[in-house]
């Protein structure tokens, strides 16, 4: 499954702008601070990477974005803080987003993120 939408309006614009801003305010924070909880860490910073590639179409960019953005946003469905459940929302979210934009995720994306796991170098923010 694929996203088709090629047109967007101010309000996607909009939406996208503010995601955006969230992810590189406090992406990188929020993974250092979880990293070593997250069974899906490297499929979350290959998207990281994949949204933010020049390459990556926008409509690919706003999936991952959104799903992104869920990830840092300090409230949620099921708060962070709650062991074992805390990040499931989260993983469900960033499950979704991958699997409608797979095919973007390139093999460089994930080498990055790889990389990145075991430098321990995460974005900044």
């Amino acid at each position: 499954m694929g996203l088709d939408q090629t047109a967007f309006d101010d309000a996607d614009t909009s939406r996208f702008a503010r995601d955006e801003a969230r992810v590189r305010h406090g992406f990188g924070r929020k993974l250092r601070q979880f990293a070593a909880q997250l069974p899906f860490v490297e499929d979350l910073l290959a998207a990281y990477y994949c949204a933010f590639d020049r390459q990556t179409p926008m409509q690919v960019k706003m999936a991952l974005m959104g799903a992104l953005a869920y990830f840092v946003v300090p409230f949620d469905f099921a708060p962070d803080f709650l062991l074992l459940i805390g990040f499931a929302d989260d993983a469900a979210v960033l499950a979704a987003a991958i699997r409608m934009v797979a095919i973007h995720i390139k093999p460089e994306h994930r080498e990055a993120a790889a990389h990145a796991l075991r430098q321990g170098a995460f974005p900044e923010d």
